[in-house]
């Protein structure tokens, strides 16, 4: 016997060892594509149902309507609910409306997150704590003093100032601002306000730019807040041509969906194109979701 076949037996041995260890080593990843292949339809069905049952010409609530057939597909539903509340209008409505919210909010944001954490002043901590306070009051409080301070003492029912207003400052933006703000070197803003910059320069030239995630996060967050928001323009608006497309679409849940032919595919079609910004804008800027490198901006 050679010492080739001596040690064939081994070979053999620890090959079959290893390929059992790639076997036990890729269940756990089979299955976590499993689990996450599940949630994924879950969480998306109800946006597949949403755009079939807008497209479908006859109603069909039943689980069958989830694949119907391509005879009954149509874009009639649309047709219907642009005829009735003015798709077009009320999207302008909306994007004016949601905004003018996020420029106020990122703007105010940035100043009092700047402020919060890299100015020392008195009661910055009180005035910190406050703000995560202001967080625990729920908006349908303050409704009432809102609408009688910018309805009747400001005059600014039915229009875009009006609606615009009351969230203008975000207490969640500026907390966001102020965590990234906190994150910065301090080494960056020494130099520069050793080399006579100002903190307004300080915050547009320097900050700013390393805080682009912080940005995009408090843009998506803050996107879906009024985009979506029913009650506030509700009270404030009267006027059909003012009213953003949510408020629109309830008008016509209430009022004209009962004269529809396909009241369902209707109202499901209204859902689909308020549901469309907001999709687009997280699928677009999904990847833009990552942290900068920070540490980059420091040499030495």
């Amino acid at each position: 016997m050679t010492v080739k076949d001596t040690l064939t037996p081994g070979r053999h041995r620890t090959a079959s060892a290893m390929r059992d260890r790639r076997t036990r080593s890729r269940r756990p990843a089979v299955l976590r594509f499993v689990l996450l292949l599940v949630g994924a339809f879950v969480f998306l069905f109800p946006f597949y149902y949403m755009l079939i049952g807008s497209l479908q010409d006859e109603p069909d609530t039943s689980p069958a309507g989830a694949f119907p057939a391509p005879g009954n597909l149509t874009l009639a539903n649309y047709r219907e609910i642009d005829g009735a509340i003015d798709l077009l209008r009320s999207l302008v409505n909306s994007g004016l409306f949601t905004g003018g919210v996020i420029l106020a909010t990122v703007v105010f944001g940035v100043l009092a997150g700047y402020a919060l954490a890299q100015l020392e002043f008195r009661g910055c901590g009180v005035v910190f704590h406050a703000m995560l306070l202001v967080q625990v009051v729920p908006f349908q409080l303050l409704i009432i003093p809102l609408y009688v301070l910018i309805a009747r003492n400001y005059g600014l029912a039915d229009n875009y100032l009006g609606m615009i207003l009351p969230f203008a400052i975000n207490s969640t933006a500026v907390f966001i601002f102020r965590q990234y703000f906190l994150q910065l070197p301090a080494e960056l803003f020494d130099a520069a306000r050793i080399d006579g910059a100002g903190e307004l320069a300080i915050l547009v030239r320097i900050a700013v730019p390393l805080v682009k995630p912080a940005l995009l996060t408090a843009v998506l967050l803050t996107f879906i807040g009024p985009w979506n928001e029913f009650l506030w323009p509700f009270l404030i608006t009267k006027e059909a041509d003012m009213q953003p497309l949510a408020v629109s679409l309830a008008s016509y849940m209430d009022s004209v969906a009962a004269r529809a032919a396909n009241p369902f595919g209707a109202i499901l079609a209204g859902a689909c194109v308020l549901a469309a910004p907001a999709v687009a804008l997280f699928l677009a800027f999904q990847r833009h979701f990552v942290s900068t490198n920070l540490g980059s901006s420091v040499k030495g």
